[in-house]
């Protein structure tokens, strides 16, 4: 009882339901697009939703239940929200034996490189200041819930420089969140290091066009046949090796 309690705050919290902070896209509070997480926030820490936040919450829990063996990363983090509640669900099991990795230039989306990924010309993802969130602010935020440890560790840079050679032996979820078709493309390079039974999680499938494409040739590239399962319309995940 006191877990749930727990990790229902979390969510109020993180998602800012609580003070009602309007969003930066229609400068009003909309208890539904909040929840449904198709709003940006002013405040809230995470802009993902509750039922994306319920998603990662479940995820965690079948990793434990099962055993199955590594580390959580998010590539593409923003304020830091999803990371901090995967920090959050693991104190609330008790778990402390993986690392989070929070993943991201801290500094905005890479501008699209459409010789090499044709799918991203046009993009403007990188004009956008609101999502170049400073490393030393995301790392405040984990310090706001005392969630700041020794297990979380921060990978800056573009995709393509750092997860290469990060120092990532094992994972048991992948949580995806690079919008383009191009940092979607270099969080799945991850995939190897992926146990059987682990979690690939996408945030932007269902709202942009390139990172599902990268989705579907990586699959087919890999013969990969696992079901892809809905989270709320937008969301999508599949567990490696489980059909």
């Amino acid at each position: 009882m006191i877990r749930k309690l727990y990790i229902d705050l979390m969510i109020k919290c993180l998602t800012n339901t609580i003070y009602e902070d309007i969003s930066m896209d229609r400068n009003i509070y909309d208890p539904l697009l909040r929840k449904a997480g198709q709003d940006w926030p002013s405040c809230a820490h995470t802009m993902i939703g509750e039922k994306r936040l319920r998603n990662v919450e479940y995820a965690i829990e079948c990793v434990i239940r099962e055993n199955i063996p590594g580390d959580f990363i998010e590539t593409g983090v923003w304020r830091g929200g999803a990371c901090i509640f995967m920090a959050a669900v693991m104190k609330a099991y008790g778990e402390s034996n993986r690392t989070i990795w929070v993943a991201d230039s801290f500094d905005g989306l890479p501008k699209p490189n459409p010789h090499k990924y044709p799918d991203d010309a046009g993009d403007r993802h990188h004009e956008s200041r609101v999502l170049a969130v400073p490393l030393e602010e995301v790392r405040n935020n984990f310090k706001k819930y005392d969630l700041l440890s020794d297990n979380i560790k921060f990978l800056k840079g573009w995709f393509k420089d750092t997860l290469p050679n990060a120092p990532i032996k094992r994972l048991a979820i992948l949580r995806l969140d690079g919008d383009m078709y191009e940092s979607t493309m270099d969080g799945l390079r991850l995939y190897d290091k992926l146990s059987i039974g682990g979690f690939v999680i996408v945030d932007d499938y269902g709202s942009h066009g390139p990172c599902k494409k990268a989705i579907h040739d990586f699959r087919d590239e890999r013969g990969i046949v696992n079901t892809i399962h809905d989270i709320d319309g937008m969301g999508k995940y599949w567990r490696k090796g489980v059909i």
